[in-house]
């Protein structure tokens, strides 16, 4: 489905050419200089060589190797799980002023010309984009809606929504399980939580898999000019839901915050920002984590026997599947003062990717990181959720409907398997699949459509 892009003013466009010069065009150019000075820097083939992307591990290694902390031409970058996890912890980096780790000026510049009407995941006021206090105030009123006992009462509403897509798969014994499976359940749980009418889904699913490429720096401007065009129609259908929800609250999360008063009252941006940040947590997550489940307990039968025979485990296949192959792979961080991390200096100023999905295969952390275990006894150790402050806040959301959508799913079908490798989302931060062809054994099909 296609829907109409919301009208794009001329300043708006200025606005547009301009972030996407500054937060993109130039880092385009410094990663071609990068390639021609040197092709084999880890840190241009993590961004150009379309073989690292496809399976970066390798390259995660090799830099980890080098320590903790990496300094490169640009960035640095966090690479064990110690460093990572100590970055992501500190009250020393900052992520207001990352803007994907480029240098300050140029993220001055960048939210300078910044277009509100046409917000990304990561644009101010986004959690993603805060810093304590503001972050701190933000997201206690968020969190409230996320904590264990209010995930917890979504357990039976999440099983219906699964029942309800798995009664709509075809009844082929082949079918793309990213279309009718992986992003179905989490835009249907999202779209409970804020309210979306059912005809609004569809819309939902193209503008929020658009607008998640923002999350990757060096995007082509063609890219980068439809991920912003998703966004400001994405924007404009919240403003209007909320000033919907303001004269006629419903049950939902939108229409709560709608509701707050006194101190905890919030802007209509603020709301606005909340839904896209639950889209993107709730969301983007859930959709690549039940793909690369299912791709990796096809590549792992024994895996797979193990969950049929102690069901129990569900939830640790699940931490297990963020740990090897983390659906979030990497995040970025600014030092805001010298500090030291992992026994390496970092000066203040300096850009820092984090390696969240390099820090998960740290040996020193993970026997044998490189084998995918569902009873591993410290899967949950992993860091694709992030950690410290900015820990993702639909994290324990984004855990249940996963262990309750793939426990469900291969009840359904006990044989399932990926068919023949699946397309790759072209995007470098999140990973998952644009579509993964998946196929069961015509009897057990035939059992589903009876």
């Amino acid at each position: 489905m296609t829907t109409a892009a919301a009208p794009v003013p001329a300043l708006g466009r200025a606005r547009t050419a301009g972030s996407w010069l500054i937060d993109h065009g130039l880092t385009r150019v410094a990663l071609r200089a990068g390639r021609r000075r040197d092709p084999s820097d880890p840190f241009v083939r993590l961004q150009l060589d379309p073989d690292v992307r496809r399976e970066p591990y390798a390259v995660y290694d090799e830099l980890r190797a080098r320590g903790g902390i990496v300094h490169g031409p640009a960035v640095s970058a966090a690479t064990t799980h110690e460093a990572a996890s100590a970055v992501l912890r500190s009250p020393s980096f900052s992520t207001a002023s990352g803007r994907g780790g480029m240098p300050e000026p140029l993220a001055r510049l960048s939210l300078a010309v910044f277009d509100p009407a046409a917000p990304g995941p990561a644009d101010p006021p986004a959690l993603l984009a805060l810093d304590p206090p503001r972050h701190t105030r933000f997201r206690r009123l968020v969190s409230r809606e996320f904590a264990a006992r209010s995930v917890s009462r979504l357990d039976v509403r999440i099983r219906e929504i699964v029942d309800e897509v798995l009664a709509e798969v075809p009844d082929d014994a082949s079918f793309d399980l990213v279309e009718h499976f992986s992003s179905q359940v989490p835009l249907r749980v999202i779209a409970d939580l804020l309210g979306v009418p059912a005809q609004m889904r569809p819309s939902l699913l193209e503008w929020g898999n658009k607008g998640a490429m923002l999350l990757d720096p060096g995007l082509a401007w063609r890219d980068y000019r439809a991920a912003r065009e998703a966004t400001r129609s994405l924007r404009a259908w919240f403003d209007a839901h909320i000033a919907r929800v303001r004269r006629d609250p419903g049950e939902d999360l939108l229409s709560r915050l709608a509701t707050l008063s006194g101190d905890e009252a919030l802007t209509d941006t603020e709301i606005a920002f909340t839904g896209l940040l639950v889209l993107g947590a709730g969301f983007e997550t859930t959709v690549n984590l039940i793909s690369n489940a299912v791709v990796q307990l096809s590549a792992h039968p024994e895996q797979r026997e193990i969950l049929r025979g102690q069901p129990d485990l569900w939830g640790n296949a699940t931490e297990e599947t963020l740990r090897y192959d983390s659906p979030v792979q990497l995040t970025f961080r600014r030092a805001t003062e010298d500090t030291e991390i992992a026994g390496s200096p970092v000066r203040a100023g300096t850009g820092v990717v984090v390696m969240l999905a390099g820090a998960n295969r740290d040996p020193q952390v993970f026997a044998d990181p490189g084998q995918y275990d569902v009873t591993r006894a410290n899967a949950h150790e992993h860091l694709a959720l992030s950690s410290g402050v900015h820990y993702c806040v639909g994290a324990g959301l984004a855990r249940l409907e996963t262990s309750i959508a793939l426990q469900m799913l291969y009840e359904r079908y006990p044989d399932l398997r990926v068919e023949r490798p699946g397309v790759r989302r072209p995007t470098r931060i999140l990973r998952g699949y644009e579509s993964l062809p998946v196929t069961t054994s015509p009897v057990a099909a035939r059992r589903v459509a009876s």
